[in-house]
């Protein structure tokens, strides 16, 4: 059953996020519905009455896919599903329900630049022979040694952006943990399934998505491998499959780019001071040359809104 909140939002209002006040919350440790220590969505719709009373107008869901747990949820091994421990389809059906009743939009998380080594499309890849398709959802080398101008985020706990699987007899790339295999957006598929994914959750009724490690889509030899032209490109490219099939909705961008990273006038900023372990100590809010709502990111660093094109 498909809910019909995809057209509820603010009544064609396609700036409403212009003055949005968002609300950032973890499901899992919001409220408890079932007393099993664990909040779910059923206990975030009886609290919604709560929420609305704070002034809040949109809620900011962080991620609630099933995973395996080792990055709070951002090692995401299914993009299409919510973790069980969390409630059902029908929960967060109800819950989208119950949020448009009382006037409130709804952004969730969606971690594009990653996902979980337990993910069925890395399963597949590493198991696949070199350079075929299903090979190529992420980014593989014979050898540790490329990208070498590429900073290494979480120093304290990852040597190495490079990480060796033995099933495929390769290394893959990874920005962040070892367990969370990088996607390839050079591949097309990677992209269009992306796009899938976020039609899904639209569908269904929310209102936007929050961009998690958004700088970090493409790589190039002989670069930083950050807030590339070709990572504009793609993001471009999410920003207009959203204009054609759901206007008005928002794309919420992690960046974590310093002011040089970004001065060829290619996007609006807002900055903030981050917290994030072993991250540049300045970060902005870009996507795209869109305006932008500065907000609270992960780890205090900041974001940036953008909205349909006017």
């Amino acid at each position: 059953m498909q809910s019909n909140a995809r057209t509820t939002t603010k009544a064609g209002d396609a700036l409403w996020y212009k003055d949005a006040i968002l609300y950032q919350l973890h499901v899992k440790a919001f409220a408890d519905s079932n007393n099993d220590g664990i909040g779910d969505f059923a206990g975030l719709t009886d609290r919604l009455d709560y929420v609305q009373e704070l002034g809040v107008t949109t809620l900011w869901l962080q991620p609630f896919y099933p995973s395996p747990g080792r990055d709070d949820g951002y090692d995401i091994a299914d993009y299409r599903r919510i973790n069980p421990d969390f409630g059902t389809m029908r929960d967060f059906r109800r819950f989208i329900t119950e949020a448009k009743r009382r006037g409130l939009q709804v952004i969730i998380e969606l971690v594009v630049n990653h996902t979980s080594d337990q993910h069925s499309w890395f399963k597949r890849a590493r198991r696949s022979k070199p350079h075929t398709d299903a090979r190529n959802w992420y980014v593989w080398s014979d050898t540790d040694q490329r990208y070498l101008g590429t900073r290494i985020i979480f120093n304290d706990t990852e040597k190495s952006n490079w990480a060796w699987d033995p099933v495929a007899g390769a290394y893959y790339w990874h920005r962040f943990f070892s367990h969370q295999p990088d996607l390839n957006y050079d591949n097309p598929r990677v992209l269009w399934a992306m796009v899938q994914v976020m039609r899904r959750w639209l569908d269904m009724g929310v209102d936007g998505f929050r961009l998690d490690a958004i700088p970090y889509l493409c790589e190039r030899e002989g670069t930083n491998n950050e807030n590339l032209p070709e990572t504009h490109a793609v993001i471009k490219k999410m920003r207009a499959a959203l204009d054609a099939s759901s206007p008005g909705r928002v794309l919420l961008a992690e960046a974590n780019q310093s002011f040089p990273a970004i001065a060829n006038g290619r996007c609006s900023c807002a900055t903030t001071t981050s917290s994030r372990s072993k991250w540049s100590p300045t970060s902005s809010g870009i996507i795209c040359g869109r305006p932008t709502l500065p907000t609270r990111a992960r780890g205090s660093t900041s974001a940036s809104a953008a909205g349909s094109r006017r």
